[in-house]
């Protein structure tokens, strides 16, 4: 049960151009040690969703703000149905927990049976050695750390070392009342108690 959840996520759009070369714009600082910062990068990745290629943007309901953007790359299919997720979050929404409730979105439709989801078997997420952010937002989601890459990744004019995370459909679990609905939940019960308390006091 996600009800609760402070995002939602669809596939990328055309539309979606100005907001994410402002998001990417304003999150440039946050996003340059671990990826290229690419804010008119957005055409070339509509071009290229296909069959290998699977890309989602997370927005926050409230606001309809660009809070992130996942790719799930390197698809195979056959016997190994497997996908890569790479992910940038962004300025503001960075360090809310909201990009953490959108992956949860995009796990579960990456495993989910076609056609609503991709019905992948197996995911992983790689990490650069000290994106400390990103090693621990794969294991809030459950992913188990399966080894380490040497120069796995040309980035910044570099091959980069990554360290490698890992999970199954059958490891997957949506806990029937999550982390982000237990939160509401103590935040509703604390609001029942308070009005509780007020009602008390009244003559």
């Amino acid at each position: 049960m996600m009800s609760c959840m402070r995002v939602y996520i669809r596939p990328p759009q055309p539309g979606d151009e100005t907001a994410y070369r402002e998001a990417v714009l304003r999150s440039a600082d946050h996003l340059s040690p671990w990826n290229p910062v690419e804010p008119d990068g957005l055409p070339d990745l509509l071009r290229r969703q296909g069959p290998a290629l699977r890309s989602f943007m997370i927005f926050d309901k409230e606001d309809d703000g660009l809070v992130g953007r996942v790719n799930v790359a390197n698809i195979v299919r056959a016997r190994f149905c497997n996908g890569a997720l790479g992910y940038d979050s962004y300025v503001p929404y960075a360090g809310t927990g909201r990009m953490t409730e959108g992956m949860r979105l995009i796990v579960d439709r990456c495993f989910a049976s076609a056609p609503e989801g991709l019905g992948l078997h197996r995911l992983e997420i790689n990490v650069q050695p000290d994106n400390d952010r990103s090693i621990a937002m794969a294991r809030r989601l459950g992913f188990r750390h399966e080894g380490f890459s040497p120069r796995m990744l040309f980035l910044d004019d570099a091959w980069r070392d990554h360290e490698r995370f890992a999970m199954t459909a059958e490891e997957w679990q949506t806990p029937e009342l999550d982390l982000v609905e237990r939160g509401v939940a103590r935040e509703e019960r604390a609001g029942v108690r308070q009005e509780q308390r007020q009602g008390q006091g009244r003559p």
